[in-house]
């Protein structure tokens, strides 16, 4: 079986190519900014939340709020940008359902007393008329 002659130029092609992804791979792990602007508005979003009473009425949702938040600020402190904006999106969407889900069993809450109001209401008329 015959050699083929090494091409001096090839490994140096090679070294090249190698090097230039390494440089883009390195430039677009350091070109990811600061995800302050997002981490602002989830933070605000968490904080809305837990002003509505979220505590209460959507526990879970508002836990899992405040654990992505507190792990999207940590991400932030350890430089780590793009999970920081990952955690911090997460938490903000997992913030607004908890708001929803609390503005929804309040409107339910105060329906239902409407309900027992109008019953009583109707009990006192028909105790009346008869």
């Amino acid at each position: 079986m015959m050699k083929k002659p090494h091409q001096p130029g090839s490994l140096q092609v090679t070294k090249i190519v190698i090097s230039l992804i390494a440089v883009l791979f390195i430039s677009a792990c350091a070109s990811v900014p600061a995800p302050t602007e997002q981490i602002a508005i989830s933070n605000e979003a968490v904080k809305n939340a837990n002003s509505a009473g979220s505590s209460e009425f959507a526990p879970v949702q508002f836990r899992s709020a405040m654990g992505k938040m507190e792990a999207a600020n940590r991400a932030m402190q350890e430089k780590k940008y793009a999970l920081a904006r990952q955690l911090s999106e997460q938490a903000q969407v997992d913030a607004q359902l908890a708001l929803e889900m609390t503005r929804a069993a309040k409107a339910q809450k105060a329906s239902d007393a409407l309900q027992e109001d109008n019953r009583v209401l109707r009990q006192e008329i028909d105790r009346k008329t008869k």
